[in-house]
Protein backbone atom coordinates (compact mmCIF):
# COMPACT_ATOMS: atom_id res chain seq x y z
CA UNK A 1 0.00 0.00 0.00
CA UNK A 2 1.31 3.44 -0.90
CA UNK A 3 1.02 6.41 1.44
CA UNK A 4 -1.73 7.91 -0.70
CA UNK A 5 -3.65 4.63 -0.69
CA UNK A 6 -3.37 4.41 3.10
CA UNK A 7 -4.73 7.95 3.46
CA UNK A 8 -7.62 7.19 1.09
CA UNK A 9 -8.45 3.98 2.95
CA UNK A 10 -8.58 5.62 6.37
CA UNK A 11 -10.39 8.75 5.16
CA UNK A 12 -12.88 7.23 2.72
CA UNK A 13 -16.59 8.11 2.89
CA UNK A 14 -18.60 6.79 5.83
CA UNK A 15 -20.32 3.48 5.04
CA UNK A 16 -23.43 2.06 6.71
CA UNK A 17 -21.83 -1.34 7.37
CA UNK A 18 -20.10 -2.77 9.24
CA UNK A 19 -21.48 -0.09 11.52
CA UNK A 20 -19.26 -0.35 14.58
CA UNK A 21 -16.08 -0.68 12.53
CA UNK A 22 -17.03 2.37 10.48
CA UNK A 23 -17.81 4.42 13.59
CA UNK A 24 -14.44 3.49 15.06
CA UNK A 25 -12.69 4.37 11.80
CA UNK A 26 -14.24 7.83 11.84
CA UNK A 27 -13.45 8.23 15.55
CA UNK A 28 -9.75 7.58 14.87
CA UNK A 29 -9.64 10.54 12.47
CA UNK A 30 -9.86 12.87 15.46
CA UNK A 31 -7.16 15.25 16.56
CA UNK A 32 -4.76 13.77 19.11
CA UNK A 33 -1.47 14.69 20.71
CA UNK A 34 1.61 13.84 18.59
CA UNK A 35 -0.69 11.58 16.52
CA UNK A 36 -0.08 8.92 19.16
CA UNK A 37 -3.68 7.68 18.75
CA UNK A 38 -3.87 6.81 22.48
CA UNK A 39 -7.15 4.92 22.39
CA UNK A 40 -8.63 1.43 22.56
CA UNK A 41 -12.19 0.75 21.38
CA UNK A 42 -14.49 -2.08 22.34
CA UNK A 43 -17.87 -2.61 20.69
CA UNK A 44 -20.70 -4.89 21.78
CA UNK A 45 -24.08 -4.63 20.07
CA UNK A 46 -25.25 -1.02 20.51
CA UNK A 47 -22.52 0.11 22.86
CA UNK A 48 -19.02 1.36 22.02
CA UNK A 49 -16.46 2.20 24.69
CA UNK A 50 -13.32 4.31 24.26
CA UNK A 51 -10.55 3.62 26.76
CA UNK A 52 -7.07 5.15 27.12
CA UNK A 53 -4.09 3.26 25.75
CA UNK A 54 -1.52 4.21 28.36
CA UNK A 55 1.23 2.47 26.38
CA UNK A 56 0.96 5.47 24.03
CA UNK A 57 1.14 8.19 26.65
CA UNK A 58 3.73 10.99 26.44
CA UNK A 59 5.06 11.52 29.97
CA UNK A 60 7.41 14.39 29.04
CA UNK A 61 4.90 16.68 27.33
CA UNK A 62 1.81 15.31 29.08
CA UNK A 63 2.78 14.02 32.54
CA UNK A 64 -0.77 14.04 33.95
CA UNK A 65 -2.36 12.56 30.77
CA UNK A 66 -4.34 15.75 30.20
CA UNK A 67 -3.80 15.72 26.42
CA UNK A 68 -4.51 11.99 26.32
CA UNK A 69 -8.01 12.44 27.74
CA UNK A 70 -8.64 15.50 25.56
CA UNK A 71 -7.75 13.22 22.62
CA UNK A 72 -10.32 10.67 23.79
CA UNK A 73 -12.93 13.43 23.89
CA UNK A 74 -12.02 14.39 20.31
CA UNK A 75 -12.51 10.77 19.20
CA UNK A 76 -15.84 10.53 21.02
CA UNK A 77 -17.13 13.65 19.26
CA UNK A 78 -16.24 12.21 15.84
CA UNK A 79 -18.01 8.97 16.72
CA UNK A 80 -21.13 10.81 17.92
CA UNK A 81 -21.35 12.88 14.73
CA UNK A 82 -20.76 9.86 12.48
CA UNK A 83 -23.37 7.85 14.36
CA UNK A 84 -25.96 10.59 13.82
CA UNK A 85 -25.22 10.54 10.08
CA UNK A 86 -25.95 6.79 10.03
CA UNK A 87 -29.19 7.10 11.97
CA UNK A 88 -28.05 6.49 15.55
CA UNK A 89 -28.34 8.77 18.54
CA UNK A 90 -25.17 8.44 20.59
CA UNK A 91 -25.39 8.93 24.36
CA UNK A 92 -21.90 9.27 25.89
CA UNK A 93 -21.13 8.78 29.58
CA UNK A 94 -17.72 9.14 31.19
CA UNK A 95 -17.24 6.06 33.36
CA UNK A 96 -13.91 6.28 35.19
CA UNK A 97 -11.22 6.29 32.50
CA UNK A 98 -13.62 5.19 29.75
CA UNK A 99 -16.19 6.93 27.59
CA UNK A 100 -19.13 4.58 27.14
CA UNK A 101 -21.39 5.45 24.20
CA UNK A 102 -24.83 3.84 23.92
CA UNK A 103 -26.47 3.90 20.49
CA UNK A 104 -30.20 4.27 19.89
CA UNK A 105 -31.92 4.21 16.50
CA UNK A 106 -32.92 7.66 15.27
CA UNK A 107 -33.58 9.49 12.05
CA UNK A 108 -30.32 10.09 10.12
CA UNK A 109 -28.97 13.58 10.77
CA UNK A 110 -26.23 14.57 8.38
CA UNK A 111 -24.24 17.68 9.20
CA UNK A 112 -21.44 19.82 7.87
CA UNK A 113 -19.34 18.77 10.85
CA UNK A 114 -19.75 15.06 10.11
CA UNK A 115 -18.91 15.73 6.47
CA UNK A 116 -15.70 17.48 7.54
CA UNK A 117 -14.37 14.52 9.55
CA UNK A 118 -12.37 12.86 6.71
CA UNK A 119 -11.03 16.24 5.53
CA UNK A 120 -10.02 17.88 8.82
CA UNK A 121 -6.34 18.16 9.63
CA UNK A 122 -4.11 20.27 11.83
CA UNK A 123 -2.18 22.50 9.43
CA UNK A 124 1.09 23.94 10.64
CA UNK A 125 1.69 26.46 7.86
CA UNK A 126 1.52 30.16 7.17
CA UNK A 127 -2.07 31.38 6.76
CA UNK A 128 -3.08 34.35 4.61
CA UNK A 129 -3.68 36.80 7.47
CA UNK A 130 -7.15 37.84 6.36
CA UNK A 131 -9.61 38.60 9.17
CA UNK A 132 -12.55 36.25 9.62
CA UNK A 133 -16.02 37.68 9.12
CA UNK A 134 -18.32 38.16 12.12
CA UNK A 135 -20.52 35.30 10.85
CA UNK A 136 -17.56 32.92 10.67
CA UNK A 137 -16.46 33.91 14.17
CA UNK A 138 -20.00 33.32 15.43
CA UNK A 139 -20.07 29.82 13.95
CA UNK A 140 -16.64 28.97 15.36
CA UNK A 141 -17.64 30.16 18.82
CA UNK A 142 -20.92 28.24 18.68
CA UNK A 143 -19.04 25.06 17.75
CA UNK A 144 -17.13 25.27 21.03
CA UNK A 145 -20.25 25.38 23.21
CA UNK A 146 -20.01 22.56 25.72
CA UNK A 147 -21.27 22.45 29.33
CA UNK A 148 -18.55 23.47 31.80
CA UNK A 149 -16.17 24.60 29.04
CA UNK A 150 -15.32 28.25 28.25
CA UNK A 151 -14.08 29.39 24.84
CA UNK A 152 -12.03 32.59 24.61
CA UNK A 153 -11.86 33.81 21.00
CA UNK A 154 -9.23 36.44 20.20
CA UNK A 155 -8.87 38.28 16.89
CA UNK A 156 -7.26 41.60 17.87
CA UNK A 157 -3.58 41.76 16.97
CA UNK A 158 -2.56 42.84 20.48
CA UNK A 159 -4.30 39.84 22.04
CA UNK A 160 -2.73 37.44 19.53
CA UNK A 161 0.68 39.04 20.22
CA UNK A 162 0.19 38.37 23.94
CA UNK A 163 -0.51 34.70 23.25
CA UNK A 164 2.48 34.58 20.89
CA UNK A 165 4.85 35.70 23.65
CA UNK A 166 3.76 32.75 25.79
CA UNK A 167 3.95 30.30 22.88
CA UNK A 168 7.55 31.33 22.17
CA UNK A 169 8.56 31.21 25.83
CA UNK A 170 6.98 27.78 26.15
CA UNK A 171 8.61 26.53 22.97
CA UNK A 172 12.02 27.66 24.18
CA UNK A 173 11.53 25.86 27.48
CA UNK A 174 10.48 22.66 25.71
CA UNK A 175 13.33 22.68 23.23
CA UNK A 176 15.81 23.05 26.09
CA UNK A 177 14.24 20.03 27.83
CA UNK A 178 16.13 16.90 26.76
CA UNK A 179 13.34 14.53 27.83
CA UNK A 180 10.79 16.50 25.83
CA UNK A 181 13.01 16.50 22.75
CA UNK A 182 13.71 12.76 22.98
CA UNK A 183 10.00 12.05 23.23
CA UNK A 184 9.11 14.39 20.37
CA UNK A 185 11.74 12.93 18.04
CA UNK A 186 10.58 9.40 18.89
CA UNK A 187 7.19 10.24 17.34
CA UNK A 188 8.61 11.88 14.22
CA UNK A 189 8.11 10.05 10.93
CA UNK A 190 10.55 11.50 8.42
CA UNK A 191 9.22 9.89 5.24
CA UNK A 192 6.36 7.82 3.86
CA UNK A 193 8.06 4.51 4.56
CA UNK A 194 8.53 5.37 8.24
CA UNK A 195 4.93 6.54 8.54
CA UNK A 196 3.52 3.47 6.81
CA UNK A 197 5.48 1.19 9.15
CA UNK A 198 3.64 2.50 12.22
CA UNK A 199 0.56 4.32 10.79
CA UNK A 200 0.98 6.99 13.48
CA UNK A 201 3.28 9.81 14.54
CA UNK A 202 4.23 13.21 13.18
CA UNK A 203 4.70 12.87 9.41
CA UNK A 204 7.25 15.50 8.30
CA UNK A 205 5.46 16.65 5.10
CA UNK A 206 2.22 17.08 7.08
CA UNK A 207 4.03 19.91 8.89
CA UNK A 208 5.42 21.41 5.70
CA UNK A 209 8.84 19.79 6.02
CA UNK A 210 10.60 17.74 3.33
CA UNK A 211 10.47 13.96 3.23
CA UNK A 212 13.96 12.57 3.88
CA UNK A 213 15.47 9.18 4.68
CA UNK A 214 15.64 8.80 8.45
CA UNK A 215 19.40 8.22 8.31
CA UNK A 216 19.75 11.65 6.70
CA UNK A 217 17.09 13.50 8.70
CA UNK A 218 18.10 12.45 12.22
CA UNK A 219 21.69 13.77 12.10
CA UNK A 220 20.44 16.99 10.49
CA UNK A 221 17.81 17.67 13.15
CA UNK A 222 20.21 19.62 15.34
CA UNK A 223 20.94 21.97 12.45
CA UNK A 224 17.45 22.72 11.11
CA UNK A 225 15.25 21.96 14.13
CA UNK A 226 16.47 24.69 16.48
CA UNK A 227 14.95 26.85 19.17
CA UNK A 228 15.46 30.03 17.17
CA UNK A 229 14.16 28.54 13.95
CA UNK A 230 11.05 27.07 15.57
CA UNK A 231 10.32 30.31 17.40
CA UNK A 232 10.49 32.23 14.12
CA UNK A 233 8.09 29.72 12.54
CA UNK A 234 5.61 29.96 15.41
CA UNK A 235 5.76 33.78 15.36
CA UNK A 236 5.14 33.87 11.60
CA UNK A 237 2.31 31.32 11.91
CA UNK A 238 0.53 33.29 14.63
CA UNK A 239 1.02 36.64 12.88
CA UNK A 240 -0.56 35.12 9.76
CA UNK A 241 -3.58 33.76 11.66
CA UNK A 242 -7.06 35.23 11.71
CA UNK A 243 -7.42 34.48 15.39
CA UNK A 244 -6.71 32.29 18.39
CA UNK A 245 -9.11 30.34 20.58
CA UNK A 246 -8.41 29.02 24.08
CA UNK A 247 -10.60 26.40 25.74
CA UNK A 248 -10.77 26.08 29.51
CA UNK A 249 -12.90 23.74 31.60
CA UNK A 250 -14.48 24.70 34.91
CA UNK A 251 -12.58 21.91 36.65
CA UNK A 252 -9.36 20.03 35.97
CA UNK A 253 -10.21 16.35 35.95
CA UNK A 254 -10.57 13.62 33.35
CA UNK A 255 -14.28 14.02 32.67
CA UNK A 256 -13.79 17.75 32.07
CA UNK A 257 -10.78 17.10 29.84
CA UNK A 258 -12.99 14.81 27.75
CA UNK A 259 -15.51 17.67 27.49
CA UNK A 260 -12.74 19.99 26.32
CA UNK A 261 -11.83 17.41 23.68
CA UNK A 262 -15.37 17.33 22.35
CA UNK A 263 -15.47 21.13 22.05
CA UNK A 264 -11.99 21.16 20.54
CA UNK A 265 -12.96 18.62 17.87
CA UNK A 266 -16.11 20.51 16.93
CA UNK A 267 -14.06 23.68 16.55
CA UNK A 268 -11.67 21.94 14.15
CA UNK A 269 -14.51 20.41 12.17
CA UNK A 270 -16.40 23.72 11.97
CA UNK A 271 -13.26 25.50 10.80
CA UNK A 272 -12.79 22.80 8.15
CA UNK A 273 -16.43 23.05 7.02
CA UNK A 274 -15.94 26.80 6.60
CA UNK A 275 -12.86 26.30 4.42
CA UNK A 276 -10.42 27.30 7.15
CA UNK A 277 -7.31 25.64 8.57
CA UNK A 278 -6.18 25.44 12.17
CA UNK A 279 -3.39 24.09 14.35
CA UNK A 280 -2.49 23.75 18.00
CA UNK A 281 -0.11 26.10 19.80
CA UNK A 282 -0.30 24.43 23.19
CA UNK A 283 3.10 25.38 24.63
CA UNK A 284 1.63 27.78 27.23
CA UNK A 285 -0.56 25.01 28.66
CA UNK A 286 2.08 22.27 28.39
CA UNK A 287 4.82 24.07 30.33
CA UNK A 288 3.59 23.90 33.92
CA UNK A 289 5.57 26.94 35.08
CA UNK A 290 3.89 29.13 32.42
CA UNK A 291 0.35 27.85 32.83
CA UNK A 292 -0.72 30.03 35.82
CA UNK A 293 0.72 33.15 34.19
CA UNK A 294 -1.10 32.35 30.96
CA UNK A 295 -4.32 31.80 32.89
CA UNK A 296 -3.89 35.24 34.48
CA UNK A 297 -3.41 36.83 31.05
CA UNK A 298 -6.70 35.27 29.95
CA UNK A 299 -8.58 36.24 33.11
CA UNK A 300 -9.22 32.59 34.04
CA UNK A 301 -8.30 32.91 37.69
CA UNK A 302 -7.53 29.50 39.15
CA UNK A 303 -8.89 27.62 36.13
CA UNK A 304 -6.49 25.74 33.90
CA UNK A 305 -6.27 26.73 30.22
CA UNK A 306 -6.62 23.44 28.38
CA UNK A 307 -6.14 23.94 24.64
CA UNK A 308 -4.83 26.76 22.43
CA UNK A 309 -5.58 26.79 18.69
CA UNK A 310 -4.93 29.30 15.90
CA UNK A 311 -7.03 29.49 12.76
CA UNK A 312 -7.17 31.12 9.34
CA UNK A 313 -7.16 30.43 5.62
CA UNK A 314 -4.19 28.42 4.38
CA UNK A 315 -2.93 25.70 2.04
CA UNK A 316 -3.65 21.99 2.04
CA UNK A 317 -0.84 19.78 3.31
CA UNK A 318 -0.39 15.98 3.17
CA UNK A 319 -2.60 14.25 5.71
CA UNK A 320 -1.33 12.06 8.53
CA UNK A 321 -2.14 8.36 8.82
CA UNK A 322 -4.33 6.48 11.26
CA UNK A 323 -4.13 2.86 12.36
CA UNK A 324 -6.99 0.76 10.96
CA UNK A 325 -9.86 -0.22 13.27
CA UNK A 326 -8.56 -3.80 13.56
CA UNK A 327 -5.49 -2.48 15.40
CA UNK A 328 -7.40 -0.32 17.88
CA UNK A 329 -10.44 -2.54 18.63
CA UNK A 330 -10.63 -5.19 21.30
CA UNK A 331 -13.15 -8.00 21.17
Amino acid sequence: MTYGEAVSTSRGPLQAAPRNRELVRFATLAANSHNTQPWIFSAHDNEIAIAPDFTRRCPAVDPDDHHLFVSLGCAAENLILAAAALGWRANPVVDGDRIVIALEEARPATSALAGAIPVRQCTRSIFDGRPATPEILRQLENACREPNVTAILMTERAAIAGVTDYVLEGNSAQMRDKAFMRELVSWMRFNERDALATMDGLFAPASGNPSLPAWVARPLLRFFFTEGGENRKYRDELVSSSGVVVLAADRSDRSHWVAVGRACQRFGLQATALGLKYSFVNQPVEVAALRPQFATLLGLGDRRPDVVMRFGAGPDLPKSLRRPPELVMQS
